[in-house]
């Protein structure tokens, strides 16, 4: 058997280009998905770094990113 290629056709190809197929579909789904959450998490560090004063001027308080974090830690 040394030297020897097995070729997959017919259905059981077209199950490996599917198997495939969704892997790769679950891949960027995570991908993405990790992605988004360390998005998320940078913006809401630099809204936690910002003083009292600065978060006056965009409309929020204190107790609002602190509230957010505790439904962002919950994710």
């Amino acid at each position: 058997m040394h030297g020897s290629t097995t070729l997959i056709s017919g259905r059981n190809g077209h199950l490996l280009r599917t198997a495939r197929s969704r892997l790769g579909t679950a891949l960027l789904s995570f991908y993405r998905w990790t992605a988004r959450k360390l998005r998320e998490r940078r913006n809401l560090n630099a809204v936690m770094e910002l003083s009292d004063a600065q978060l006056k001027d965009i409309g929020l308080s204190r107790y609002q990113t602190e509230s957010d974090v505790h439904v962002y830690s919950r994710d």
